[in-house]
């Protein structure tokens, strides 16, 4: 029989540094700085929890400590785990999915090699719904067609590599789509299915951040896909990113964003051609 006392320490957790209001405008500023990234005030309560946890992992003793050690130590791997514990990741397979019909249409009229970059990759059902549209608009031919995916959150990343959802992601993927792309598992894999090789191996992933000075691309694109994103920035770094966006693209080239966003406001540089969808000016 286990006794009372040590019942109570031994299933408790250990009590979490707490974060005040310092700490929280402290955070969401470095935050804003490292990421681009703006914490609204809806979400206090979960960036006071985030703090807390992240400095318990950190062994540090208070917020207060972790928000230094961020701040003296700029190249920390913990700058990662601090930056993906805000990051949002919510996204499907054929989200607004007028957008990959007309980007088949599109893609059809380009020449090789077709290159596309999408931009916050997250789990990994976006850059796999581009490659699976750009495959079956080529006649099911891979050569001379890739996929860029990029995302801040490396975790993400290491997931959405694996190419491996439950059955339950992949149902808004077309029947069609399906038998042709997916693998169904079996056995101990049972109710998970992965994308097949000929799609995977489209699609290289890596880690960028869109506020960083210099971005780790050298190539230009047919299209780039940055949806449901840029509402996490300012007005300002909106426009940075934008114009970023104009000086890699090809000629006649798309950019596409969520339905939530609107840029005609805030750039000259493009213009908007369809729903949510813009060319350059």
């Amino acid at each position: 029989m286990i006794h009372d006392s040590l019942s109570v320490s031994y299933f408790s957790s250990p009590a979490l540094p707490k974060a005040d209001g310092q700490d929280l405008t402290r955070a969401v500023e470095l935050l804003h700085h490292r990421a681009g990234i703006l914490l609204g005030e809806h979400k206090k309560d979960m960036a006071t929890r985030t703090l807390g946890l992240r400095a318990h992992h950190a062994g540090l003793g208070s917020v207060r400590d972790y928000l230094n050690y961020l701040e003296h130590n700029p190249q920390a791997d913990e700058w990662d785990h601090f930056v993906n514990a805000f990051t949002i990741n919510h996204t499907a397979f054929f989200r607004e999915q007028h957008h990959f019909q007309i980007l088949a249409e599109f893609i059809r009229k380009r020449r090789k090699p077709i290159n596309v970059w999408c931009c916050a990759s997250s789990s990994g059902e976006e850059p796999y719904t581009l490659a699976m549209t750009l495959h079956d608009a080529c006649g099911q031919n891979d050569t001379g067609i890739s996929v860029l995916a990029t995302d801040i959150d490396t975790q993400i990343l290491t997931q959405a590599k694996k190419g491996v959802y439950t059955l339950d992601r992949i149902k808004p993927v077309p029947p069609e789509f399906l038998r042709r792309y997916f693998l169904r598992g079996t056995g101990r894999q049972s109710g998970m299915a992965m994308i097949k090789p000929v799609i995977r191996n489209m699609v290289t992933f890596e880690e960028l951040n869109l506020v960083s000075p210099s971005w780790p691309v050298s190539q230009k694109f047919d299209a780039i896909f940055c949806r449901n994103t840029m509402i996490y920035f300012d007005k300002a770094t909106q426009a940075r990113i934008l114009e970023r966006f104009a000086r890699l693209v090809k000629p006649g080239g798309l950019m596409f964003a969520g339905h939530s966003e609107n840029f005609t406001y805030l750039t000259d540089i493009w213009r908007l051609q369809g729903q949510t969808v813009y060319a350059l000016a």
